[in-house]
């Protein structure tokens, strides 16, 4: 959340960042509530002096009749500030409820508009080694790559053809949304997990394996409650949803600690992520691209307050050196604050390209939130003269599976239906170096 000075001192940047979101938020609420709050608490804070003063007052009486005095006045004021204590509590809890709802403040150099305002800012192809970072960052409706062609077949067609995902049993098993990877699709699913999560041992990341339940709290400390429960799933009868990415129990395995002498903290992990998504028929939903449930490897950073920036460039390098190992033609966007998640100040979005769909598909997300999340979760930690700060959190898909295998099947897609696999993931496959269709 956002702290609440910066609510009363920049008022007017608050507002113009939420318009520039898109989105609003109960600014004047807040604002009131806030004032009533810091009029409770000098009233609860000059009592409590008073209080003091008067038990001082007892303990030096001359006589019991004037102790037994005062005694009697102090018990007359206790009951009203125990009432105007109880008071303040519950507007400190109003006020915390209001600021849940109010998202970050998007940093100067992210575009104000939507989805099509967002802008290219590299670009490259791992096959060929090339890459390209643009100083002016391209307007995403005026970019094109010559190397971003349709050719051969779309994934859900491979898969049909090949027997490497059944649709059909996927749907009857749990409805629409879902399939069934079979034989080497199954292999290749596992194979680039386990790549993905060794390539991350390497940048430095430490391995986790959280749970895939947590507590409601969890969720509000990363900012996917209260504003998003719709998009989730909740066990029925319990404080326990199904998680929508490792980022919440990772990012909140530090909650209520004080970090000391341990940054930066990296982690990884792989998840299965379940989100309770609204889909559309057509093409933008068809095959894998879409889902209530998928596969992630995912990238969580924890570093101090001038340091996130910084951090933010290498958790984008971490989540690249994926995509370009892999060989695929990529871009690197910079989103518009229309397109920003909740809890972001920065995104960028590393979309590869389908040759056989055709479009270009976001396999991940890589977020700065400065101390948004630090502040709802309580993750702290102690500088190098002792003061105890908010750290600053970010994480990066590194990466989402679904469109990733989608488009290794239309790019390793060959004429007698096996499917060539690159060779980084050849030895995580007992060194088959093509998928076989299901016989």
């Amino acid at each position: 959340m956002l702290a609440i000075q910066t609510i009363r001192d920049e008022t007017d940047r608050l507002r113009a960042a939420l318009e520039a979101r898109r989105t609003s938020a109960p600014v004047d609420e807040i604002l009131a509530a806030d004032e009533s709050r810091r009029s409770l608490l000098v009233q609860v804070e000059s009592m409590r002096k008073d209080r003091n003063d008067a038990s001082k007052a007892i303990g030096t009486a001359k006589d019991n009749d004037e102790r037994q005095r005062l005694i009697e006045a102090q018990r007359a004021v206790s009951g009203k500030l125990d009432a105007l204590e109880a008071e303040l509590k519950e507007a400190e809890t109003s006020l915390d409820r209001l600021l849940l709802q109010v998202p970050n403040l998007p940093h100067p150099e992210v575009p104000v508009g939507g989805e099509e305002d967002s802008v290219v800012v590299l670009e490259g192809d791992g096959a060929a080694g090339t890459e390209q970072r643009h100083a002016t960052p391209i307007p995403l409706s005026q970019h094109s790559m010559s190397g971003a062609t349709q050719q051969g077949l779309p994934h859900w067609d491979v898969g049909e053809k090949t027997g490497l995902i059944d649709f059909e049993r996927g749907t009857k098993l749990s409805g629409s949304g879902f399939y069934v990877l079979r034989g080497d699709a199954s292999r290749l699913q596992r194979a680039l997990i386990s790549w993905m999560l060794d390539v991350h041992r390497g940048q430095g990341y430490s391995e986790v394996y959280p749970p895939f339940l947590v507590r409601e709290e969890m969720l509000v400390g990363t900012g996917q409650l209260p504003k998003f429960a719709n998009t989730m799933f909740h066990a029925e009868d319990t404080d326990l949803w199904l998680i929508p990415t490792a980022e919440v129990p990772v990012t909140n395995m530090y909650r209520d600690e004080i970090l000391e002498g341990s940054l930066p903290l990296l982690h990884t992990a792989y998840t299965p992520c379940f989100r309770h998504e609204q889909f559309s028929a057509g093409r933008e939903v068809r095959g894998i691209k879409r889902g209530f449930q998928f596969d992630k490897v995912e990238m969580v950073r924890f570093e101090e307050e001038d340091a996130s920036w910084g951090a933010l460039e290498q958790l984008l390098e971490d989540a690249l050196a994926i995509v370009r190992a892999l060989g695929f033609t990529y871009r690197v966007l910079r989103l518009a604050t229309g397109d920003l998640t909740f809890a972001s100040a920065m995104t960028y979005d590393i979309e590869i390209w389908a040759p056989g769909a055709g479009e270009w598909l976001e396999v991940s997300s890589v977020s700065n939130f400065l101390d948004f999340q630090a502040r709802r979760a309580n993750l702290r930690y102690r500088d190098a003269d002792g003061k105890v700060r908010f750290l600053h959190t970010l994480n990066g898909s590194g990466v989402a599976l679904p469109r990733t295998m989608a488009t290794l099947l239309e790019s390793g897609y060959l004429e007698d239906g096996t499917i060539e696999v690159p060779s980084v993931l050849r030895p995580y496959l007992g060194g088959d170096s093509v998928l076989q269709p299901v016989k």
